[in-house]
């Protein structure tokens, strides 16, 4: 049996990218990877397949209790899995719902926690789930932020970017690695070598630059172009689209950056997310209270 090792993120942060750089490292084929393939190395908290196990109803005529009680045994299950660390890809907060953690940390050997500036996080929301750049920053902004059909997924809570970036980092611990999108984009060498060091690997320095190269933007948008991929939203043209950072700067309008540095200014500020130009123009929610 293994213990998990959760790699979480709030959506569209960086999450794909991490689970397709670690498939390629443990594979070391000389080609990427197929990212449909993704789930096979890297399991998904909510996928409905798990929770079936162990129950006879269907799971959209099971109350919000009823579901949060599979979920230490769903975890349990996937401990199954591989002999060794399993990983499992989470996009829910860090906490509970209905009294039950969203993560059973009884079978918990640690996690991963990718975060990425929500100016752009929220323009691949508002591609990701069909909502315009306001509705996105109405959408980071939700506490009661639930996602899942109950076919394939069953719901993940969310929450609010801010919420969900402060519950994984405000208590730091050597058994979390918290790493920046940004940061991954700037130095891919420096920062997955990072992860490696975290999960107590070494690899030969040939080894991780293929494993970088193969899980690159260009590597997986080409890969998407090619087979599609099952993780792309209905209402998207495409899961891949630009991966940089900072693309805020040429989408949102003055006003749009203000509201969301309005909305998520501590957590921003702690990343180091606020914008230069614009940390002296923007009243924060506090200041209002």
């Amino acid at each position: 049996m293994g213990a998990l090792i959760w790699l979480a993120s709030y959506p569209k942060s960086g999450n794909t990218w991490m689970r397709s750089f670690l498939h390629n490292l443990f594979r070391n084929s000389e080609q990427p990877v197929d990212i449909n393939e993704i789930s096979d190395f890297c399991l998904g908290e909510s996928a409905a397949q798990w929770y079936r196990r162990h129950t006879d109803q269907p799971l959209n005529e099971l109350t919000p209790e009823e579901l949060a009680k599979l979920r230490p045994l769903v975890h349990r299950d996937f401990t199954t899995v591989f002999p060794d660390s399993v990983f499992v890809k989470t996009h829910n907060y860090l906490g509970e719902s209905c009294g039950v953690p969203l993560h059973t940390m009884e079978v918990t050997a640690g996690g991963i926690y990718v975060l990425r500036n929500p100016l752009d996080v929220v323009i691949s929301v508002s591609h990701h789930f069909g909502e315009t750049i306001d509705e996105a920053i109405e959408h980071l902004s939700n506490e009661q932020y639930m996602a899942g059909n109950m076919d394939s997924h069953v719901f993940e809570l969310h929450r609010s970017w801010s919420t969900h970036v402060k519950s994984w980092t405000e208590n730091p611990s050597p058994q979390l690695l918290v790493v920046r999108y940004e940061d991954l984009l700037r130095k891919p060498r420096k920062y997955f070598k990072q992860v490696t060091s975290f999960l107590g690997l070494n690899p030969p320095p040939a080894r991780l630059e293929r494993a970088i190269r193969n899980s690159s933007f260009k590597a997986l948008k080409a890969i998407e172009q090619k087979k599609g991929f099952k993780e792309k939203s209905k209402k998207a043209d495409m899961f891949f689209r630009e991966g940089r950072s900072e693309q805020w700067r040429d989408v949102l309008t003055p006003e749009q950056v203000r509201r969301i540095i309005g909305d998520h200014y501590e957590q921003m500020e702690r990343f180091g997310y606020i914008p230069d130009d614009y940390r002296d123009a923007v009243p924060r929610k506090e200041d209002a209270v």
